[in-house]
């Protein structure tokens, strides 16, 4: 398998087009409003930011830096204007302490072995503020379709392993996070047809607040405050 940067390099052009984008946007403005409900304005850094579409879709409140080890996806975010930094998870280049917010979506993945995995959230927790928040978006293990749609997107090389909300849990408290919450979100699939998705979407807030069947939600989204 490629390194992560040589491969997100090679198929950055393609990222933003290997999800329906009007599945992609509603992805992007659930996203947005978690960040706009953990925080009324302030620095928010994105770890792993790809193309930079999460930040580049907050208010003009925040202050969006993105960190990626792709160049290439680096450079598509920064022609949204974003600032961004080309930096690993595991190695932040920022001072304690920085941070309003900081966020990671479906990045911990690719991550594969455990001790990167926990080494990039104690990251996170490292710079983010005493006041800030953490969050840590990633694949719910439990979804039985994420099998198949990572077997057919470009990012994904079949080596990534899904990371268990316990895993995740467990490496924020482990980094001195205390006020730590697991929501299960989204269950929007990226071939919903576009004059669908306002139904869908209205029935997946339903189904994230019904016991049993939220376990199955597409996302494991863990907030946790210093």
């Amino acid at each position: 398998m490629k390194a992560q940067d040589a491969h997100f390099d090679e198929i950055a052009g393609a990222y933003d087009e290997s999800i329906a984008e009007h599945v992609m946007a509603h992805l992007t403005r659930r996203r947005a409003e978690l960040v706009c409900s953990l925080a009324a304005g302030g620095r928010v850094l994105d770890v792993g930011c790809g193309t930079g579409r999460l930040l580049a879709s907050l208010p003009q409140e925040f202050e969006p830096t993105g960190a990626d080890v792709s160049q290439a996806m680096l450079d598509k975010a920064q022609g949204q204007g974003v600032a961004v930094v080309k930096a690993s998870g595991h190695s932040l280049p920022f001072a304690d302490d920085s941070f309003d917010v900081v966020t990671t979506f479906a990045v911990l993945h690719h991550l594969i072995e455990p001790d990167r995995v926990r080494a990039m959230l104690k990251e996170m927790a490292r710079v983010v503020k005493p006041s800030g928040a953490v969050v840590a978006w990633d694949h719910n293990p439990l979804n039985p379709y994420w099998r198949i749609l990572m077997a057919r997107v470009p990012q994904d090389q079949g080596d990534e392993r899904l990371v268990p909300a316990r895993t995740i849990v467990r490496a924020l408290r482990e980094a001195g996070m205390r006020e730590i919450s697991l929501q299960r979100m989204t269950f929007t699939p990226d071939f919903v047809p576009r004059r669908m998705l306002a139904t869908v979407a209205k029935l997946e807030r339903v189904l994230e607040r019904t016991p049993g069947v939220r376990l199955l939600a597409a996302h494991n989204v863990v907030i946790a405050r210093p």
